[in-house]
């Protein structure tokens, strides 16, 4: 697990703070880089923070800080879950935030997943952490990507507003592999690194 950073809190307690997701393709970062820099340029007053293109991602399960003796009982449950899947499509679709009524907190790209395969991949992978011992997530799986989060309720709905108003063309893509993925958090934000990939055949 050693990456050659300084040591923290976190990696002294010999804790991981860990999640799974799928990754994106350059044309999606791209395409919600644009769309978010608009509203940046017509919102200037929202306090906001702004997910960075280049750590965007599908979260399929948030594991929240785990011992970091227990990365292997994860992969395995990972490979159990992506055996005997295929590749498959998922395309952008639709704008909006949460939560749905109220201030918003969260602005959200959709995802459509039309074959339903994204869907069965994330329940293999919540039945087969739990049989690892690791608590199921209560909430009902709702794929989408992060656009932002706001911080202040000031101007808060006006910024949701225009985001469910722009629109965001559909955009096809292929989803290959699963991916546990570590994230640590420093002063310039949370630090992604990959600690096992697991193909889709």
């Amino acid at each position: 697990m050693k990456d050659g950073t300084p040591p923290n809190s976190e990696s002294q307690a010999g804790r991981l703070r860990l999640f799974f997701a799928v990754e994106l393709p350059e044309e999606v970062r791209t395409r919600a880089a644009e769309h978010a820099a608009r509203l940046r340029r017509d919102f200037p007053e929202v306090k906001a923070g702004w997910e960075r293109p280049e750590k965007m991602h599908v979260t399929l399960k948030f594991l929240g800080d785990v011992d970091a003796s227990r990365v292997p009982s994860l992969t395995a449950a990972a490979g159990r879950s992506t055996a005997g899947l295929s590749s498959f499509a998922l395309s952008t679709e639709g704008t909006g935030a949460f939560p749905p009524h109220g201030s918003p907190r969260v602005l959200w790209l959709g995802l459509r997943d039309e074959a339903g395969a994204l869907a069965l991949l994330q329940r293999r992978l919540e039945e087969e952490c739990y049989a690892e011992g690791f608590a199921r997530e209560p909430r009902p799986f709702k794929p989408h990507l992060t656009l932002a989060r706001i911080r202040t309720p000031q101007g808060a709905r006006e910024l949701a507003d225009a985001h469910r108003q722009t629109p965001f063309g559909p955009v096809t893509f292929e989803i290959s592999e699963l991916i546990l993925i570590r994230s640590q958090l420093g002063p310039g934000g949370s630090r992604y690194t990959p600690l096992s990939h697991h193909r889709l055949q």
